[in-house]
Parts: C-alpha cells; sequence; structure tokens
C-alpha cells in the first residue's frame, strides 16, 4: 500500500484528506453505536425478559435387579404411567408363590367349628329327652329323684364340655387367620415391590437425558432418566415494583420467543406463579428499567407449539 506524509501532499488535497478521514471516523463510530441504540430501542418494546424453563422429572429406580427392558432414548416423547422398561422380578414372583403356599397350608388347619361340635350337641339333645322322660315318671312314681338329678348333672357337664370346645376351635381358628392375614400382607408387600419394578414416566414429556442402559444394575434410587414436560413451558421474568403492582395471577400477557436473529414469534401467555421476595437483578437478565436493582420473579405459562425451547430468549408484553 502507498503511504503520504502531509508534506508530500499539497495544501489543498492535505485539507480534503484530513477532513476525509475525520468523516470516516465519524460515519466508524456511528455504525458502532448504531446496533446499541436499536437494542436498547427493542428493549423499550417488552416490559421483561427471561427465560423459558420446563418441569424437569428425574426418573429413578425402585427396585432393585438387572433392567431386563429399557428401550428407551433420548429425545423420545413418553406418556405417564405408561410402561416403557422394567427391573428383573423373578425372586420377587417365586417368593410371593411361597407366600401363597404358605395361606393354603394355615388354611388346612382351620377346623369346622359346628362339625367339631355336633357330637357333643346330640349327646346333649339325648340327655335332654332323658330328662323329660324321667321328669313323668317321677310324677307317677316309677323313678327315682336320684335317677333324674343324675341325669341333669350329665347335662351340665356336657354343656360346659361344648362351650370349652367350641373356645378351644374358635381361638384356633383365630390363630389361623392372624397368620393367613400376616402372609397376605407380605403378600401385598411383594405385589407393590413387584409393582415399582415398571418403569414409567409420571408425567407426558420429552426425555432429556439417559442415565442407565438394559442388562445394567438397577439399585433403589439409582437415576434412569430425565424428562421434561416441553409442551407446557414456563417463561420465568423478572419486574420491578412498578411493574408488579400491575400483575396477578392468572392474567393474561404476550409472550415472545426469541427465534434467533431478527425472528420473534408472539405467543399468549397466563401469569403462573408470582415470587414473595426481592432479589438482586440476574446478570443475564434485562428489565425495562435497567437502574433497578431489587425485582421480583415471575412465572409465564406458555403453550409450546414445538418451536419454544428451553433455555430460549423471551420477553413478555403486560396488556
Amino acid at each position: 500500500m502507498r503511504s503520504y506524509s502531509l508534506k508530500s501532499i499539497p495544501q489543498n488535497k492535505g485539507k480534503r484528506f484530513i477532513v476525509n478521514c475525520r468523516l470516516s471516523i465519524v460515519n466508524l463510530v456511528a455504525a458502532m453505536l448504531l446496533p446499541l441504540s436499536a437494542c436498547s430501542n427493542h428493549n423499550k418494546e417488552y416490559d421483561a425478559s427471561g427465560i423459558f424453563e420446563a418441569t424437569e422429572v428425574t426418573v429413578s429406580s425402585q427396585g432393585y435387579g438387572e433392567l431386563m427392558e429399557f428401550n428407551l432414548m433420548e429425545g423420545q416423547k413418553v406418556e405417564a404411567s405408561k410402561q416403557i422398561g422394567y427391573v428383573d422380578t423373578i425372586q420377587l414372583y417365586l417368593k410371593k408363590m411361597q407366600l401363597l403356599s404358605n395361606i393354603k397350608s394355615a388354611g388346612s388347619r382351620e377346623y369346622n367349628v359346628s362339625k367339631q361340635v355336633a357330637s357333643i350337641r346330640q349327646q346333649i339333645a339325648t340327655q335332654k329327652n332323658e330328662q323329660k322322660r324321667y321328669e313323668n315318671l317321677i310324677k307317677s312314681n316309677a323313678a327315682t329323684q336320684k335317677q333324674l338329678d343324675d341325669i341333669n348333672a350329665q347335662i351340665a357337664l356336657l354343656e360346659k364340655q361344648l362351650i370349652a370346645q367350641k373356645e378351644t376351635l374358635e381361638n384356633n381358628n383365630r390363630g389361623v387367620s392372624e397368620e393367613s392375614s400376616g402372609l397376605e400382607i407380605q403378600i401385598a408387600q411383594i405385589e407393590d415391590q413387584i409393582k415399582k419394578c415398571i418403569i414409567s414416566s409420571p408425567i407426558n414429556g420429552t426425555v432429556l437425558s439417559k442415565y442407565a442402559e438394559q442388562g445394567e444394575l438397577a439399585t433403589q434410587g439409582r437415576a434412569l432418566f430425565k424428562v421434561a414436560d416441553i409442551a407446557n413451558m414456563n417463561l420465568r421474568v423478572y419486574v420491578t415494583a412498578d411493574q408488579l403492582a400491575s400483575l396477578k395471577i392468572g392474567q393474561q400477557v404476550k409472550v415472545y420467543a426469541d427465534l434467533g436473529r431478527s425472528d420473534r414469534k408472539e405467543y399468549p401467555g397466563t401469569v403462573s406463579w408470582i415470587s414473595d421476595k426481592a432479589e438482586f437483578t440476574p446478570k443475564t437478565i434485562q428489565t425495562r428499567d435497567e437502574r433497578a436493582n431489587l425485582v421480583y420473579a415471575v412465572k409465564v405459562a406458555v403453550k409450546n407449539d414445538d418451536f419454544i425451547k428451553k433455555g430460549m430468549y423471551g420477553d413478555i408484553k403486560i396488556n
């Protein structure tokens, strides 16, 4: 590149050269300040800015054993309570079969009280018939009072034997029933453990991360995957105390998603949560009043049409 010095440039041309340089510098500074000015004007169009969030749930294993089935991929959509895998339940099933066998064994020790005391009842009935016959014989002086007294004593003895035997049999049956109830409770616990070996998502959503693979050992509390409700997003924004006075739960606001470059898409939003505590403005958040130090967090619920992504920036306009 050819260089010049002021001494080598004619006087009239030198003045024009200096003027042109000054104009170039002014234009360069103006060009640098223009985006900042546009950004500042752009922020004034909205009342608050923030980041889109989603409800995330980390699903952990509730069973212990090998992951027999776990066909899940990141980005896959899952339905709430629908089975997407399971942990090995063979040992639990065998234990349940053993408990069912014990219940049958306990049931075989239960007595039929009415059948067991039938013979004593029959003896009592026979003795009462004899009692009536001897009472008639005594009236006709054909029997003695001692014979009637012996029959009455025999009836009283049989009735006591009946009460004692019934009590013994009922106590035995009560013990068998309590034993069976205890076994049934253990079976219910086993069935609950088997049910918890079925892996499912508690919410409708999209799988964000997968932490285990089929064939690995799952232990209670081990994280298996993370799912997020992408269909229902929340835009967390921060507003000043002056703006807070114009907001309430359930209020409709306009939400603008930043789709990149200069593209923005408008969505209807609903204020779902307002913080009751003020905090210092986060560095990554802009407010309408940039001088505000203390702001309040607000969540705005937005129905997603698959264009809004978690972590994307957005703005709101208070109606």
